[in-house]
């Protein structure tokens, strides 16, 4: 950091303060009882302005550049305008000692010695407030919210907008220690910081290492701190000293001769810094990222914001009142004790080190920053001290302090680990002009002198040259044996090895060094001398190989030995062997190039500048050097410039190069073309014209591809090539008056072309003129060009099968089967007929063709069988399979449609399916040797009907919110089920649903003891979350009622009139005789029938005439007949017929058989049968292998309804209400209108 003085002058008085104009244009100086108005840029005396009667202590300027305030001895404060004009003055009871404007508000605070006011612009008071002690110095925080006060007792208050108290800092000097200066931090990066504090950016910028800020943007309070040299450590301390605060930073200066830092809260930030002289004044930079301080020690200071001193500004010869930094710039002026106002110029220098990709350099001048110029990473190191000189070699990076040498090592060998730790330390003093660190030593260089020191501090040997040396540079070696190259300003060009004390002599020329690098090999030297020059040697010959002019710096390619690139003259020269020079403008100077990468130094920052090589490319291909071309693009060129290489090397015939550079962009297509060049060289091919041609051909170069086919005897490939691009005029061009045979080939493959490019009627005729009618009919076909077709199917042959078979299908596609089976017809393909005809269901026409053609009748009959029960017509299908034979597809059809109406929940259709399915296996059971069988599936699907028809009603009630039955059907349903589900459950049965709604039903009508029943059941089993509530509720709830069962619901057996438990373990038959229950298919409930079997010996025809037989009646008593119609048996009641007397044989035979563990069969004789009455008795007309079943009514008021095709008993009431809502059975679906049985 160097001072340079821009201008000075003298006022008469001692300058007490200063003040710039927001812009930076004017100054304001405090001189005397006068203000003197300067124009910063040549120190030319503006205007003086009078107002005040006694010295002027203070003066500020508002932020927004509009007025500027000053206070004096005379107590009075006077505001000015930008103009220079006096608008307003306001007093006080005592001398102003300083005036600050709030950077937001722009709110005046003034202070005297016994108090402090505050006026804001929009109003005409002063608000004061008093104070305990003499008021020195003031400062507002960044947001304009707290103004600190100091004041001569050594205390510090910071007050609010309004002027209260908030904070109070005692120093520990107290009245011996008065502030004499304070200033808030005004870095804008601290408050984007606390913006952002709870974002996770904001945190990773705390304690993440690795950062991609520009160093300029680095200087924030991450790094603020007091604690050791670990980084991570300083990185937590300062988080923790500055986690509750907002974004200020308040520096204090005190006549203990001490420099502070205090939070906002109040507290302090590290420890107090000594300075050893009374400061008057502190001052921050724009950016806060340096401060200021003068005081008796007669010259400004300058600190970095932690108050780590860097050095004198300028030296004075007399006390230092103020001192101020020109808004956003480096220039600084100070007043002084004696009336000198001087204005400088802060010249920052750059110190930095580069290796390969590797870039150290200094800022905040005590931080040392190390970026990875490939991967942009970057690593803080603090020293808390100036650094002097920064040296970087492979994993070694050494900083010179004023009192030592530091020497970092990575902890790691990866290329891209960036934590560095300190390997030693010199604690010694040392000037040298330049700083070099080897792997085990440091370079110091000394004017002509050069010392090799250990990493100890041990002198090992020493150098001393002829001149001064300008240019020094590790050029690699083994670790203690590193060589140097040295460049001194006599023009000699030395080589130094560390480990030997004599230096080599590369070469000498006339002019002064100024940059010197190496090529790769070691076998070429660049140096820029001091007349800009640039001249490239060769070591070993010491020849000048060439020069170039306006050169400040050079550096060689490290991964090609014949590039160098050099900056000079705000443009960048890249130069490749002893090609001309390519330029681009950059501003900066070289100082490594790495492949494609640049790094250029420009200003303070380096940057890794990417460059494509695509003009020394260039350069190499036009001499047809492919080889090296090839070298050059290795190091970064585009892709546009790797196919251009490709294809020059590729016309070359240089296959090696361009096999390459197509890998590069990944033409496998190219690659292809090389390989199989490759593999015909390998057999022997050497025609090097046929190689060219496929490459001509390749590139698009039709036509000298077809000339160097021609001149190499290679005519059909020439051919080939025109028919694959569709260039036909082309090709008959070259053909000529040729082969009629590869003239249709010709033809056939414009055909192709002419479909491919969607032009389908020509390419039809092309194929019909050809000969190739499969072609010609396929693009008819696939465009439903059925006159086309008819055409074409016409005026073939029937001997040209395939064509026709084609055509056919396609008039099926298209709908014409009229056309398709005049086709088949043409070719005598009956087969196929056939088919056509079961396709386009004509069962008529295929019904007759099967009658002609007996053979075909299993093609027919199959499919319609399956077309009938796919449209419910499952009888007409049943006697369609029969007819074909296929019994058993019958049988599974049904299967099929009971197996689905079960998984979709149609538990009716299930019903009426299985039942549909049990009377077709009746009807196969007629068969005496699938009787067994089907008897069994016959009684196992009736099961099932009578199961699912019955749960229908249950699975609507637990799954739709309205139910449509009574609570008893409902009831008497669960039970049924129940007892019938005494083994495996069917498919889609959920015994919790009948058990839930058992439960809940039975709790309904008072069957409290089997709803209990039900719960407990339903607590072994998994139940639905929905229903989960529901049953936890009622398993509680009912045990509140009383542990029995409603008379009302205990079924009757009227065989042997017991009474029956709900719950009956033996299922739906009585506990006591052992009778099963005849049961309503709507209802469920126990019908008041018995079953009763007929004597050995007697027939079914027998039996129902003697049924038929009429009694002997009684008068004056009621009785029921039995009305027989088309749709169902029913008895109704006829007041007119005498019943049967009380000596009836059937009811004397029931009180003979009834009881015992074991069903016994009520079995009648014909006695008994002649005094039945055929009104009593309803009868199922099983067909045959079945024998008939015969039932007795002992209820003749409750007439009950048999269906005559499914047997089901209902009530007559409900089978008539059914029958109306449905108009027909509810169990089998026979319509009433139906007359079949």
């Amino acid at each position: 950091m160097r001072a340079v003085l821009t201008w000075r002058d003298k006022a008469e008085q001692c300058i007490y303060d200063l003040a710039f104009k927001p812009d930076g244009t004017q100054l304001i100086l405090a001189a005397g009882n006068r203000l003197l108005v300067y124009d910063t840029s040549d120190g030319t005396l503006l205007q003086p302005l009078k107002g005040h009667k006694d010295t002027v202590y203070c003066v500020a300027y508002a932020k927004d550049g509009k007025r500027f305030a000053s206070g004096s001895a005379d107590k009075s404060v006077i505001i000015w305008t930008s103009k220079l004009e006096g608008i307003l003055k306001y007093t006080h009871n005592d001398s102003i000692q300083c005036v600050s404007y709030n950077p937001v508000t722009h709110q005046l605070a003034s202070c005297s010695s016994n108090d402090f006011g505050l006026w804001p612009p929009e109003q005409k008071s002063v608000s004061k407030h008093k104070s305990s002690s003499k008021i020195t110095c003031c400062s507002w925080t960044n947001d304009g919210q707290y103004l600190a006060l100091g004041m001569f007792n050594g205390i510090i208050s910071i007050r609010n907008k309004n002027g209260e108290e908030k904070v109070k800092i005692e120093r520990p000097g107290g009245s011996l220690s008065p502030i004499w200066s304070i200033y808030w931090n005004p870095s804008s990066r601290w408050e984007r910081f606390w913006m952002n504090r709870g974002k996770k950016d904001a945190e990773e910028a705390i304690v993440n290492r690795y950062f991609q800020e520009r160093p300029s943007s680095l200087k924030s309070v991450v790094y603020s701190s007091k604690g050791s040299e670990s980084e991570e450590e300083e990185d937590d301390s300062s988080r923790d000293d500055i986690s509750e605060e907002h974004n200020d930073i308040l520096a204090v200066a005190d006549w203990g001769q001490k420099l502070s830092f205090y939070q906002l809260s109040g507290k302090q930030i590290g420890k107090d810094r000594s300075l050893n002289f009374d400061p008057c004044c502190i001052s921050y930079f724009t950016k806060g990222e340096y401060l200021l301080l003068g005081g008796s020690d007669k010259q400004v200071s300058l600190f970095t914001k932690d108050g780590v001193r860097l050095g004198t500004v300028g030296e004075q010869n007399s006390w230092v009142w103020t001192c101020k930094v020109k808004p956003d710039s480096n220039y600084v002026v100070v007043g002084c004790q004696d009336g000198t106002i001087s204005f400088y110029q802060l010249i920052f220098s750059t110190v930095h080190g580069l290796y390969k990709d590797r870039y150290a350099y200094r800022d905040s001048m005590t931080d040392v920053i190390v970026q990875h110029l490939i991967t942009e990473q970057k690593v803080r190191i603090k020293c808390k001290e100036l650094v002097k000189k920064i040296a970087i070699y492979k994993n070694r990076l050494a900083i010179q302090l004023p009192e030592k040498i530091l020497i970092y090592e990575l902890y790691s060998d990866d290329s891209s680990d960036m934590h560095y730790r300190v390997k030693e330390k010199i604690v010694k003093k040392f000037e040298c002009n330049l700083l070099v660190v080897c792997a085990d030593h440091i370079i110091l260089c000394q004017e002509k002198r050069l010392q090799c020191l250990s990493f100890r501090g041990v002198k090992e040997r020493e150098w001393q040259m002829e001149s001064l040396i300008r240019y020094i540079k590790v050029i690699g070696g083994p670790p203690g044996r590193e060589g140097l190259l040295v460049g001194l300003k006599n023009g000699q060009i030395l080589k130094i090895f560390v480990d030997n004390l004599f230096a080599i002599i590369l070469l000498k020329q006339a002019t002064a060094v100024r940059c010197l690098d190496m090529s790769a090999s070691r076998k070429k030297l660049a140096v820029v001398d001091e007349n800009d020059t640039c001249l490239v040697y060769d070591i070993h010959t010491k020849e000048l190989l060439f020069q170039e002019p306006n050169a400040n710096s050079v550096a060689w390619n490290t991964q090609c030995e014949d590039m160098l690139c050099f900056s000079g003259g705000g443009y960048l020269n890249i130069k490749a062997s002893t090609f001309p020079v390519h330029q681009q403008k950059m501003q900066g100077f070289v100082v490594g190039y790495n492949g494609s990468k640049i790094f250029c130094l420009h200003a303070f920052s380096m940057s890794a500048v990417e460059v494509p090589q695509s003009a020394p490319m260039y350069q190499y291909l036009d001499r047809k050097m492919f080889k090296e071309a090839y070298q050059i693009a290795c190091l970064g060129v585009t892709d546009t410039d790797w196919r251009e290489l490709a294809m020059e090397a590729l016309e070359g015939l240089e296959f090696e190069t361009a096999k390459k550079a197509f890998i590069r962009v990944q033409d496998l297509r190219y690659l292809e073309l090389i390989n199989s060049i490759e593999e015909r060289k390998k057999r022997g091919e050497t025609n090097n014209d046929l190689f060219l041609a496929e490459v001509f051909a390749y590139q698009g170069k039709f036509h000298e591809a077809a000339k160097l086919y021609k001149r190499s005897g290679h005519e059909n490939l020439a051919l080939e090539m025109y028919t694959d691009l569709r260039m036909f005029e082309y090709a008959k061009d070259f053909l000529g008056s040729g082969d009629p045979k590869e003239t249709k080939i010709l033809i056939t493959k414009q055909a192709d072309w002419a479909r491919s490019i969607n032009e389908p009627k020509a390419a039809v005729e092309m194929y019909i003129s050809a000969g190739e009618h499969v072609k010609a009919i396929e693009i008819s076909g696939d465009h439903g060009w059925v006159d086309m077709l008819i055409d074409i199917a016409r005026k073939l042959d029937k001997a040209e099968r395939e064509p026709l078979l084609m055509c056919a299908h396609y008039f099926k596609k298209l709908d014409n089967p009229g056309y398709a089976a005049e086709t088949y017809l043409k070719i005598g393909d009956l087969k196929s007929l056939v088919q056509l005809h079961v396709e386009t269901q004509h069962w008529d026409e295929a019904f007759a063709l099967g009658e002609k053609h007996p053979e075909f009748k299993d093609d027919i009959y199959v499919p319609y069988a399956q077309w009938l029960a796919e449209n419910d017509r499952f009888e007409e299908a049943q006697k369609a399979f029969h007819k074909a034979g296929r019994q058993g597809e019958a049988v599974r059809v049904l299967e099929q449609l009971s197996h689905n109406a079960v998984v979709e929940n149609r538990f009716n259709d299930a019903a009426y399916y299985y039942w549909m399915l049990s009377m077709l296996c009746l009807n196969i059971a007629q068969d005496p040797a699938q009787k067994d069988v089907m008897l069994g599936k016959f009684h196992h699907f009736q099961h099932l009907a009578e199961l699912y028809h019955g749960y229908h009603a249950i699975h609507r009630y637990t799954e739709e919110p309205f139910s449509f039955c009574r609570p008893e059907t409902l009831f008497n349903i669960s039970r049924f089920l129940l007892h019938s589900l005494t083994k495996d459950t069917p498919l889609g049965i959920s015994k919790v649903k009948t058990l839930f709604t058992l439960a809940k039903q039975s709790r309904a009508l008072g069957a409290y003891k089997l709803a209990r029943h039900a719960y407990n059941q339903l607590q072994g089993l998994w139940i639905p979350a929905r229903f989960q509530k529901s049953i936890e509720l009622g398993s509680l709830t009912i045990r509140s009622k009383p542990f029995h069962d409603s008379e009302e619901l205990v079924p009757l057996c009227y065989r042997c009139s017991a009474s029956n438990p709900l719950l009956n373990n033996l299922g739906n038959v009585c506990i006591n005789c052992r009778q099963p229950f005849v049961f309503s298919a709507s209802s469920y409930e126990v019908l008041h029938l018995v079953e009763f079997y007929l004597e050995e010996g007697i027939t079914d025809e027998e039996a129902v005439s003697l049924i038929n037989l009429e009694a002997p009646s009684h008068k004056g008593e009621n009785k029921w007949q039995e009305i027989t119609s088309n749709n169902s048996q029913t008895l109704s009641l006829d007041e007119t017929v005498d019943s049967v007397g009380e000596d009836d044989p059937f009811t004397a035979k029931l009180s003979l058989e009834q009881g015992g563990s074991e069903f016994v069969p009520l079995v009648v004789s014909r006695s008994v049968l002649r005094s039945l009455s055929r009104r009593d008795v309803l009868i199922k007309r099983w067909p045959r292998p079945l024998q008939w079943q015969y039932f007795r009514s002992f209820l003749p008021d409750a007439p009950i309804t048999m269906c005559p095709s499914c047997f089901q008993m209902f009530h007559s009431e409900d089978y008539e209400q059914l029958v109306l809502q449905h108009t027909c059975c509810p169990y089998c679906r026979r319509r009433i209108d139906d007359p079949s049985p």
